[in-house]
């Protein structure tokens, strides 16, 4: 591969995942991690991603503040939004994570809503807090940099004190051998914990991660009960998952 394709890769991966790790793209590359770091000072050099320790971070997801317009497959997470709020109730506690496909469903929360939303993330709470009538809760403890979301043990304690109706979850990956899958340790162990409080969970992603894993697991297919994409329920690309038993919208 040449130099050039391999940036267009990495770049491309960044945008899709948010976040890469040097040792997964020099295996899926199959070139040195040196190589691979490398490219990853050229390329946050030039301005496209931001290199931190073992990887790099795309520009949207190390902000607090997401503009509308330039958010990787907004139309399509803006289609994955409007499923998902069609499962929301008056009167529901909702448990979200973060993720450019969980603030565009916070955009456009209908007004008349009245809930309450609960996060560990930064971003997606200065969205709920500009909603008129949905209660929102802040699980709070030391924040990730990097992710820009509550971490740590104090979080996941609080996390297990509740008893969600229902948790959206932004999913970096999924396939039916690793299941749900991500590449942040701190951000996989909040999300356990919001699998294991919720009544109900919701995995948002867009198709072009399905069939992706990434190296750290955060739960089995059959933790899942709704699986909503930008696709039609009936394409053929998530058969699969309709036929582990999974509901997609």
């Amino acid at each position: 591969m040449l130099k050039k394709e391999r940036q267009a890769y990495i770049l491309h991966q960044v945008n899709l995942h948010n976040k890469v790790l040097s040792s997964t793209l020099s295996h899926e590359i199959n070139v040195s991690e040196d190589t691979i770091r490398r490219d990853l000072q050229e390329l946050s050099e030039e301005g496209k991603i931001i290199k931190v320790h073992g990887g790099a971070l795309s520009h949207s997801f190390s902000q607090v503040s997401f503009p509308q317009g330039g958010v990787y497959s907004q139309n399509q997470k803006q289609i994955i939004a409007e499923k998902a709020i069609s499962l929301i109730s008056n009167g529901m506690f909702i448990l979200t994570s973060g993720g450019t496909t969980i603030l565009e469903m916070a955009r456009l929360l209908p007004p008349q809503l009245k809930a309450t939303f609960i996060s560990g993330s930064i971003a997606a709470i200065l969205e709920y807090i500009h909603h008129p009538n949905i209660e929102v809760i802040l699980i709070g403890d030391k924040i990730s940099k990097s992710s820009k979301i509550t971490v740590g043990a104090e979080a996941i304690a609080k996390i297990k004190q509740i008893r969600a109706d229902i948790c959206f979850l932004g999913t970096n990956a999924i396939d039916l051998q690793h299941g749900i899958t991500d590449n942040d340790w701190e951000v996989v162990q909040l999300k356990k914990a919001m699998i294991e409080s919720s009544q109900k969970i919701v995995c948002l992603t867009i198709a072009e991660k399905i069939n992706t894993f990434q190296p750290i697991k955060i739960g089995d297919l059959d933790q899942i009960d709704i699986l909503i994409t930008e696709l039609s329920p009936d394409h053929p690309s998530l058969k699969p998952y309709v036929d582990a038993g999974i509901q997609v919208i």
